[in-house]
């Protein structure tokens, strides 16, 4: 286990692996910084990857492969038709999940597309604990509505609580009277819940919802995407858990779902994704988008290498080991950013260490985006690149005002097996000096905003000059080439 104790000092996260391969890093001066942060739009999507010195934008496909994964890529077998690759990973997620059924796509919003196309009419309603940009906008695409019923205490970012992503069961119950069972496509739960701090869902909660799913015939849907640090949550923190093993909790949780589906750009190290069909009429009812939007049944628009080196991943997602590594780095650095007085979502979850963006820089309005602010002050101040988790991650309502998101937050993604925990001090360091200096952060506003997944591609510029004031101060305390 990685909760290795020290003798002679307070514990830190220990590193449950060595490095073998590394790639080299560079922090461009801060000067250079802003020009690169002024020739992205302020957008740190549209950052080149030269340009960061620490990449937190995400977890998704980003992770370190270990020695197995790799060398499983050379087995690869890429028949473009009954690769033997897609028998292999087939049988792996049998295994693991007691489902037969894949169906493979090239990541997981290809898996929302196909699953929204074919379930969701216009006027539909579909049920979530908490959305993902991608999964809600698939469903609104096609007339539908998402009803977010994560319990209200999910929502509070400072907290002890140890599942906030548990759905709120009596709004459950109310939301299919209202609605009726019949124009619900389909019940989705995420394990955990990306878009409040990856804050994990208990079983004890997903087997209470499908249940009632179950009894008024909804269909029930899994996001696995992030399952891996959900099954760390569940051994670690529901007691009824604790004796189980990560791949008897794996299948437990698989045995509540008609569908699964994931990204394996996060479940499983690679870059792909797929979706488990229980029911073997519906499965053929989905491989005909498959065929028309993906590729063959047996590589679903996948490099077989990386099916290969996912197989591997699939099967170290049920060592502890390995996937504590995340959740353990990613509660150190929370729990040293709260010590020091700044605005963290409590618990640590999975994804990242996430900042309350609304209340570290609450001078900013939330119509000038706080979290974007932020996020562009954090590469400006460090090199970090974080990603934004708030308003600007919503798409406008349909009068063209603001949708204000529910939380405002910055993610500082901690992909795995990739950084120290001295890069980790260093990032503790830079987000307590910036939070020192947030007066000096203003807001921003479009300059081109794309009509649907604005933040992946928006522009934006700075309200004032705030970003010059912004490095002049962080030029005084660390010097030009810092």
């Amino acid at each position: 286990m990685a909760d290795i104790k020290f003798y002679s000092r307070p514990a830190v996260p220990l590193e449950m692996h060595k490095v073998k391969i590394v790639q080299k890093l560079t922090l461009l001066p801060s000067e250079e910084r802003l020009k690169r942060m002024e020739n992205a739009g302020f957008n740190t999507f549209l950052l080149h990857n030269g340009d960061i010195f620490m990449d937190m934008l995400t977890d998704s496909g980003v992770n370190a492969m270990s020695d197995n994964m790799q060398s499983a890529m050379l087995r690869a077998d890429d028949a473009y038709a009954g690769s033997e690759t897609f028998y292999r990973m087939n049988d792996k997620l049998t295994e693991l999940f007691g489902i037969k059924h894949l169906l493979p796509a090239h990541q997981g919003r290809a898996c929302e597309h196909i699953i929204a196309q074919h379930f969701v009419k216009p006027g539909n309603c579909v049920i979530m604990n908490y959305h993902f940009t991608t999964s809600k906008a698939h469903v609104t695409r096609l007339g539908g509505h998402v009803e977010e019923l994560v319990k209200d205490e999910g929502l509070v970012t400072k907290s002890t609580l140890p599942f906030k992503g548990n759905i709120d069961l009596d709004k459950v119950r109310a939301c299919i009277a209202k609605e009726g069972a019949d124009n619900i496509a389909y019940m989705r739960l995420e394990a955990g819940t990306n878009l409040i701090g990856g804050q994990p869902i208990s079983y004890e909660n997903m087997k209470a919802a499908t249940d009632i799913a179950r009894e008024h015939g909804i269909l029930t849907v899994l996001d696995a995407s992030l399952l891996q640090d959900n099954l760390y949550f569940i051994k670690l923190r529901e007691e009824s858990m604790k004796d189980k093993s990560i791949r008897e909790i794996t299948r437990m949780i698989a045995d509540l779902f008609d569908i699964i589906y994931f990204s394996a750009r996060k479940f499983g190290f690679g870059r792909g994704g797929g979706i488990l069909v229980r029911e073997e009429a519906m499965f053929h009812e989905l491989e005909d988008y498959i065929t028309m939007f993906e590729g063959f049944l047996t590589y679903g628009g996948m490099s077989v290498k990386e099916m290969e080196a996912m197989i591997v991943g699939f099967e170290e997602t049920m060592d502890m080991d390995i996937i504590s590594q995340g959740p353990i780095f990613i509660d150190h650095c929370v729990r040293a950013l709260d010590s020091l007085g700044v605005p963290m979502v409590t618990p640590g979850g999975g994804l990242g260490a996430h900042i309350n963006a609304r209340e570290f820089v609450s001078h900013i309005p939330s119509e000038e985006y706080p979290a974007g602010s932020l996020v562009a002050a954090l590469y400006l101040c460090g090199g970090i690149r974080g990603m934004e988790r708030g308003t600007l991650s919503e798409e406008r309502n349909p009068d063209g005002s603001e949708h204000i998101a529910s939380v405002e937050m910055v993610r500082l993604a901690f992909p795995r097996r990739v950084f120290t925990l001295s890069q980790t001090e260093y990032v503790i360091d830079r987000v307590k000096w910036l939070y020192d200096h947030r007066h000096l952060i203003g807001g921003l506003r479009f300059v081109h905003e794309p009509k649907t997944l604005r933040f992946f591609t928006g522009k934006l510029e700075p309200v004032s000059d705030w970003p010059r004031k912004l490095i002049d101060a962080y030029i005084a305390d660390f010097g030009e080439e810092c």
